[in-house]
């Protein structure tokens, strides 16, 4: 299967590409330079040069390709409706990569007892309308002769295959690693879904070959509060115990986004479908044993 992936530079791109290419598929990534066309290249990709505003790049690249993933943006609309062009009337499979920050539910470190299901999604906050937006033009793309489906990421923890480092607990070891001092937002009892990223590559193979059109997929394989995650860090980093911070001090140091939805937000959720339709078996480690065995490798 020729794959068009956009992000193929990046941590889930990369590694998605990575195992889309050790799985026998033949893969154009999108990247935005080209020393980054010599990074891919470094595992078996083919890098063409564009951004996510080349219109007619992602038309014409979707319609070459056999199927499309999208790993560079869950927030760019425009290349979106892009790559639904180029694909409607195909029957060819998209991925769109989303994230859970969507049911963050409360912030500054506090948790709650909320879980989301897959089938029962919250109206989301005005922050997040919009990406809310775009996961339901993907999967409206089912009826334009889409095989579309939205691959909701949690927290991601591992070494990706490209960029080693994920988005959000490679901020924390960073601000550890800066002060001497492991912080959490808040109190750190907020509670994220998470999941292995060599466990997120194996559902998107699946995904590429079994899933139904229209389908909605939380990625999540367990579950951890922050305040876990930073001692089981301040642990293997030999460090004193982990300490609060106020989020608008943590908005100083990771901007509103990171400090309030990835680093601060509840976002507890479940997801059986990817389980149940696909037949996706998660087999890494947990994310404290991660931490505590191969974050510093």
């Amino acid at each position: 299967m020729k794959v068009f992936v956009t992000g193929a530079a990046g941590f889930i791109g990369g590694s998605i590409a990575a195992g889309l290419v050790k799985a026998g598929h033949q893969v154009v990534g999108l990247v935005r330079s080209p020393d980054q066309v010599a990074e891919v290249a470094k595992i078996g990709v083919a890098g063409i040069v564009g951004t996510l505003d080349d219109h007619a790049l992602l038309v014409a690249q979707s319609q070459a390709a056999d199927a499309v993933v999208n790993a560079a943006s869950s927030d760019n609309r425009a290349a979106v409706e892009a790559i639904i062009e180029g694909l409607a009337g195909s029957g060819k499979p998209f991925l769109h990569t989303s994230g859970s920050s969507i049911v963050g539910d409360a912030s500054g470190g506090l948790g709650t007892d909320k879980i989301y299901h897959e089938d029962q999604l919250p109206e989301p906050t005005a922050d997040k309308a919009a990406r809310v937006a775009i996961d339901k033009l993907v999967l409206a793309a089912a009826g334009q002769g889409v095989r579309s489906a939205v691959l909701c990421n949690t927290l991601i923890y591992g070494h990706g295959a490209l960029p080693r480092d994920s988005v959000q607990l490679p901020r924390l070891l960073k601000q550890a690693n800066k002060s001497g001092i492991v912080r959490h937002v808040g109190p750190g009892l907020n509670i994220w879904s998470n999941v292995h990223i060599d466990d997120v590559v194996d559902l998107y193979l699946l995904a590429l070959e079994k899933s139904p059109a229209g389908a909605f997929y939380f990625v999540e394989s367990g579950e951890a509060a922050f305040r876990d995650m930073t001692a089981a860090m301040a642990r293997a980093l030999g460090l004193g115990a982990p300490q609060d911070w106020p989020l608008e001090q943590a908005k100083e140091e990771w901007g509103y986004e990171m400090a309030s939805y990835g680093l601060g937000s509840n976002s507890r959720v479940r997801g059986k479908k990817a389980r149940e339709v696909l037949g996706w078996q998660p087999h890494g480690p947990s994310v404290l044993d991660w931490i505590a065995r191969d974050m510093l490798r």
